[in-house]
């Protein structure tokens, strides 16, 4: 005689096919799943926060192309930003779990490399969230100096001490926010989400009806004005341009890692990544509609699927359009104020002193908000490689925190190396300002190796229910090839006029942290060529059941019949 188990609801269920996905990949469930899709998807646009980090990184286009590279840059961009979001989308689908990009590596490279592949893989995403972390923090603490320089209307200039200061405040408070439950924290990203949509809109309707008209640019110049203030070839300097995009709308891996705290993760994780792809330009909105209609669920809701994703659509190509016809036609005097920030000098010109006091206020306070959501994603980086044993310390980072129930010794271990990595600030600004490249690059390494490894590599590879069937090989081809070249491109330094003090620090500080990375993996007798086995199952015997064979996630069809009622004998 049979019964039927209890009728649950279908969170409950939900929660259930979660753990059983993740069961599957060789982990117990640890961390809370409050992260709903939406969450999700507003953590992965907050994390871009596309308003503050356009504003971080506006010297570069104004620099290399001016008004041309600041609108067609993003646009010439985008195709390959694309690419690499959608690849990643893939692989997250297949496989979501925080470890994300090294575990894909192990699982898709062959046996006799893959450990070595996760660990520079593991370590390179390691670098690549906590240097992501220093450079916005970076970016905010000097927005904090610009606010002080505007309010004392010009006259006051902040020491690099000073600046260390307010860095080093702002990521101990980061750490204190970020140490939180994660309920609260999912919570949170609604009201981050609404903010930086309505500050992105603010700018783009309130910059050009404010802006006197003096300051005002034409068409033709808004357009297609090219002005080369670095000195590097044309064409070189509009190449160079592509870092404000790339960094603005880069970190596709930032809902990935926490693929372990969101609800319906192969899907909600792949759509987060998407919908962050809408940042770039209208065109892809197509490609990116027909994502969604192909993953999409009925209780992912219309406004999660549609509405929130198209607002996000206009809000980059906005922003730099109306930042172009805004800025008068003194870049050098925008990019040389005694501000500091090109964006705060066209804010200052624009709205006046108070106008953009209050604007760069709000723009601070977005900013903040990336800042706090970057080092929420690398925690739980650091948290999955060190469940796998393969960071120094790794027992005392594995430990979740009994009241909050979140991964806190890894919040705060991040924050101190953001504190280490901010004294760069000491040796010039060139070296500061290289973690920007840093963390571009890093994780540029870490995307490229899952990506390839999956077609240089046999394996099994099943994709999950975002998949691009025939466009997968393509697809991943433009993005590695984009990738490798762009990579080659963040080493050379801002002027071809450079001394040792202004040259760009970005391959000594990357290349000398993986050298050292490459030297614990082979140390004799301590190295991770010992004992490093790639990821490591945390699970009972009875729990494993069909722990990996390697290399994916069953299809939808057979993880259904293991999450459905059961029937047991009575």
């Amino acid at each position: 005689m049979v019964a039927r188990a209890p009728v649950t609801s279908k969170w409950h269920l939900q929660l259930d096919a979660d753990e059983a996905v993740l069961a599957k990949l060789g982990y117990k469930q640890e961390l809370r799943r409050e992260f709903t899709p939406l969450e999700v998807s507003g953590l992965a646009f907050s994390y871009t926060g596309v308003l503050p980090g356009i504003a971080s990184v506006l010297f570069y286009p104004i620099s290399n192309g001016g008004p041309v590279a600041m609108v067609w840059g993003w646009a010439i961009a985008g195709p390959f930003i694309m690419c690499i979001g959608l690849a990643m989308a893939e692989l997250a689908s297949a496989a979501p779990t925080s470890g994300g990009l090294y575990y894909w590596t192990y699982s898709l490279a062959s046996p006799r490399c893959r450990n070595f592949l996760s660990w520079i893989v593991g370590y390179s995403n390691t670098i690549q969230t906590i240097t992501g972390v220093a450079s916005v923090n970076w970016a905010c603490a000097i927005q904090i100096a610009a606010a002080i320089n505007i309010a004392s209307d010009q006259a006051y200039a902040t020491t690099n001490e000073q600046l260390y200061g307010i860095y080093a405040a702002l990521a101990l408070s980061h750490a204190v926010l970020v140490s939180l439950g994660t309920k609260v924290l999912a919570r949170l990203q609604r009201l981050y989400t609404f903010m930086n949509l309505c500050l992105c809109f603010i700018v783009i309707i309130a910059l050009p009806i404010a802006t006197p008209p003096e300051y005002r640019n034409s068409a033709s110049f808004a357009l297609g004005g090219f002005i080369n203030l670095a000195g590097w070839p044309s064409g070189f300097a509009i190449i160079l341009s592509f870092m404000a995009p790339l960094y603005s709308v880069g970190g596709y891996d930032a809902s990935v890692h926490m693929s372990e705290e969101a609800s319906n993760a192969a899907t909600a994780i792949p759509l987060a990544i998407v919908s962050i792809l809408e940042n770039v330009q209208l065109w892809c909105l197509p490609w990116v509609d027909q994502c969604y209609c192909c993953v999409g669920r009925p209780w992912l809701g219309y406004v999660e699927r549609r509405v929130t994703p198209n607002l996000m659509t206009f809000s980059s190509p906005g922003i730099n359009v109306s930042l172009a016809f805004c800025m008068g036609t003194d870049l050098e005097s925008v990019l040389n104020s005694p501000v500091g920030q090109p964006m705060a000098q066209i804010l200052y010109t624009s709205l006046g002193r108070r106008g953009a006091l209050a604007l760069w206020c709000l723009i601070i306070s977005s900013m903040y908000i990336v800042t706090s959501n970057s080092l929420l994603v690398g925690s739980r980086q650091t948290f999955a490689f060190a469940r796998d044993g393969a960071l120094p310390f790794s027992r005392y980072l594995y430990r979740i925190n009994g009241y909050t129930k979140t991964p806190v010794n890894t919040v705060w271990f991040d924050a101190v190396f953001v504190l280490v990595v901010g004294l760069l600030a000491f040796v010039s600004t060139e070296a500061i300002n290289a973690v920007f490249t840093i963390s571009l690059t890093a994780s540029y390494v870490s995307y490229i190796t899952p990506i390839a490894t999956r077609f240089v590599f046999k394996n099994d590879f099943k994709p999950g229910p975002f998949h691009l069937g025939k466009l997968s090989f393509p697809v991943a081809t433009i993005a590695v090839s984009s990738m490798v070249f762009m990579i080659i491109v963040f080493f050379f330094p801002s002027t071809p006029q450079t001394t040792v003090r202004e040259m760009n620090y970005t391959v000594v500080v990357l290349g000398g942290y993986m050298s050292l990375a490459i030297f614990w993996y082979y140390c004799p007798v301590y190295g991770g060529v010992h004992w490093f086995n790639g990821p490591v199952a945390n699970l009972t015997p009875s729990m494993e059941g069909g722990r990996r064979d390697g290399n994916s996630v069953p299809e939808k069809e057979q993880l259904d019949a293991e999450i459905s009622a059961s029937v047991v004998d009575v």
